[in-house]
């Protein structure tokens, strides 16, 4: 049950593999017991998010300074996720699999006692330390014992019951906070936390790589500085919740300590976070176009909810359903994805998709209470439903020419960049609701100004297009069987 499975050679598909191109049970059941970590991940993100005007009363504290109950957990994420790799090559990546999901948990629990919004904070880093190392180096084991020609079948089903989480998310928040209190939606991962760790206890492989260089402490303090200061300081900047001078000072110690760690990279044999990886041009296009893409979707769990409970008059758990139709949208993608990726290729995928994603995304700025509820439904899940093979071709594009000696830190590199841009994303959608306040004089968020974050969001993603035309058309062909 524990053997290690060693995918073939890259660029090797075996002739049945290649012309069905379908998952074995393996890869399947490696595949679903990772999705249930990002299942746990997601619905707490999703759940949080519908709760956040409620907390905010609860906390006596201002709707548009809540975003730091988000970003704080992904700014966790983001200073831990470079250390995954190595941890889990140099412990196993079964027992630390396992040990994070207790922590996230652990962290939940903490989440739900909390009396303060410095209290929740404080918990969601914590429950940020789990998420670090549970999601990449699940998805580190799937990419070590899954063959390549399976790749984007098994990130496929990888993603399905995960996305299960943004879907239930919206509509369980909402009817908890309605029905209940919002200490409440935090108790829901305490079961799905038992069920990852008998599972994965029970089937998941541990799989490593022997050896390896010592691990990079320097790095991991210059780059954790650079990514929680820069964070910081643009999460803050301008929003009355530190000093100017404050927010200034960390965005400095960001740019510093982010070339420093730019220049330890160049000099160090074995750096935590290995720029050469770029050299690979599929994942420099996953990288650099994924990231400019994720920026404008990591910002519509923020401004959704909160738009519709502000400025719609809708409660909770109203918003929760009809926030939960682009999690649907996504679901209902999935099992198109492999056949999508076949028939046309990465680059001429994500060059279209990105465009339509885009367009649907601006098109939230336009949404009034005066539209009709059907069309709202159908705009968003839409936009879910194309926004999910966008990610499903970046996260497959991305490891398609990293050797296997290289996955952990591609899997390290990789993750980080994800949680940087969906940080920034909830950062600048919040810091444009504000400014739009600001300039205009207003008190609370008003309609126009929940239409100006959106469309600057979406310009941001729609910045991603140009990223694919740096790969050729049949790029990654081993990967998705595009004939050309």
């Amino acid at each position: 049950m524990n053997q290690r499975i060693v995918p073939p050679p890259a660029g090797e598909v075996p002739a049945a593999a290649a012309s069905g191109r379908r998952t074995s049970r393996r890869s399947r059941l490696t595949a679903l017991i990772v999705a249930c970590a990002l299942f746990m991940q997601n619905l707490d993100s999703t759940v949080i998010a519908t709760a956040l005007p409620t907390i905010a009363r609860a906390f006596g504290a201002e709707p548009v300074h809540m975003n730091v109950a988000l970003t704080s957990y992904l700014l966790a994420l983001a200073v831990f996720i470079p250390a995954s790799g190595w941890i889990a090559d140099r412990f196993g990546a079964k027992h630390i699999f396992r040990l994070a999901i207790v922590i996230f948990t652990i962290g939940s629990v903490l989440c739900g006692q909390s009396n303060s919004l410095g209290e929740l904070v404080a918990a969601r880093i914590f429950q940020g330390m789990g998420g670090a190392m549970m999601v990449p180096v699940g998805r580190l084991v799937l990419l070590r014992t899954v063959p390549k020609h399976e790749l984007v079948a098994a990130m496929a089903w990888l993603s399905t019951p995960a996305l299960l989480g943004p879907v239930l998310g919206p509509p369980i928040g909402g009817f908890i906070v309605d029905h209940f209190s919002w200490q409440a939606i935090f108790t829901v991962n305490i079961p799905m936390g038992i069920l990852g760790v008998v599972l994965v206890t029970l089937f998941v492989d541990d799989v490593r790589e022997p050896g390896g260089a010592p691990f990079d402490w320097r790095g991991f303090l210059l780059s954790g500085t650079a990514l929680a200061s820069l964070m910081f300081g643009l999460e803050t900047v301008g929003r009355d919740i530190f000093s100017t001078w404050l927010s200034w000072t960390a965005i400095g110690l960001g740019v510093g300590s982010g070339l420093l760690y730019g220049w330890h990279a160049r000099r160090h044999a074995a750096p935590l976070i290995d720029f050469t990886l770029l050299r690979y041009r599929t994942f420099l296009v996953a990288v650099a176009g994924g990231s400019l893409f994720r920026i404008g979707i990591g910002a519509i769990p923020f401004l959704l909810p909160m738009m519709l409970q502000l400025t719609f008059g809708k409660s909770a758990g109203e918003s929760g359903l009809i926030t939960f139709a682009s999690s649907l949208g996504a679901l209902a993608m999935k099992p198109a994805a492999t056949g999508a990726l076949r028939l046309i290729g990465f680059r001429d995928t994500l060059l279209a998709n990105c465009a339509i994603s885009s367009v649907l995304l601006g098109l939230i700025a336009f949404f009034t209470p005066g539209w009709p509820v059907v069309l709202i439904y159908a705009a968003l899940l839409a936009g879910g439903f194309f926004r999910s093979l966008q990610f499903t071709a970046y996260n497959a594009l991305a490891y398609s020419e990293i050797p296997r000696a290289q996955m952990g830190l591609a899997t390290g590199f990789y993750a980080t960049v994800q949680q940087v841009s969906s940080t920034l994303g909830v950062s600048i959608g919040a810091a444009s609701l504000t400014l739009t306040m600001v300039l205009a004089g207003a008190h609370a968020p008003r309609l126009a100004d929940f239409a100006t974050a959106f469309l600057v969001v979406a310009c941001i993603s729609l910045c991603s297009l140009p990223v694919s035309l740096l790969m050729p058309r049949d790029a990654a062909r081993d990967v998705s069987g595009h004939a050309g």
